[in-house]
């Protein structure tokens, strides 16, 4: 990869900006100042240090990161703060994308990463990837609408289809529900309780695969493929 391209896909400056910065002798590999901007180089190998600094470098990054209420699964918006406003350095100057996004008014569990394929694992269908979900409910939870859930239900897609959909386990108490499903469709949780006649107050994300939430709000850690999926 040319050093250039490492650097400005790193968000360090337009390939212009690190050409001037090489110009200025600001950057280093291996030790020995680089003495161009297209010199080509192993960003897994070589040691990049940019005006003194180490640059940061992995193939892949994976992060469980705790999303507030209050903030979008996007990288911009205009009105509200996106949770990628709250990932700092080194991460933030990765091309992290959302497996699995939870709405401006849900909070918990959400797998940033570099990786696509491993986005793919977790929030196609049919991976069948488990989620668990703690729902805050508008009126107390019943049997009936319980074994609903359990038997399974229709409901309509964001793009009109319809689908067939069940709770795989479900417990609760009062208000509060803590439900299982393997699919993760748009607003799926939302949908399921409504089509049984209650309201989510809020949502909560506790569970993606094997990885359960252990983090406070707007807090993150970097993890392994190997914490999502079992082996």
């Amino acid at each position: 990869m040319r050093l250039d391209k490492f650097l400005s896909n790193l968000k360090y400056g337009s390939r212009k900006e690190i050409r001037i910065m090489v110009k200025k002798g600001l950057v280093t590999i291996n030790g020995v100042t680089a003495s161009s901007s297209d010199v080509q180089i192993d960003p897994n190998y070589d040691k990049i240090f940019l005006n003194g600094e180490a640059v940061f470098y992995k193939e892949n990054i994976t992060l469980a990161f705790y999303k507030p209420v209050g903030y979008l699964s996007s990288h911009q918006s205009e009105l509200y703060p996106t949770l990628f406003s709250l990932i700092e350095a080194p991460y933030h100057q990765f091309d992290l994308k959302i497996a699995g996004r939870l709405d401006y008014d849900s909070e918990g569990l959400v797998i940033l990463t570099t990786n696509g394929d491993l986005i793919h694992q977790i929030t196609h269908p049919k991976k069948h990837v488990k989620k668990i979900y703690e729902a805050t409910l508008d009126q107390p939870f019943t049997k009936m609408a319980n074994d609903w859930l359990m038997a399974g239900i229709e409901l309509k897609d964001e793009d009109g289809s319809i689908y067939q959909t069940s709770a795989i386990e479900l417990a609760y108490k009062d208000n509060i529900a803590i439900i299982t499903i393997d699919e993760g469709k748009f607003h799926q949780v939302k949908k399921m309780f409504a089509k049984v006649g209650f309201q989510v107050i809020n949502l909560k994300r506790l569970q993606i695969g094997q990885l359960k939430l252990d983090l406070k709000p707007g807090c993150y850690k970097e993890i392994e493929e190997s914490d999502i999926f079992e082996r």
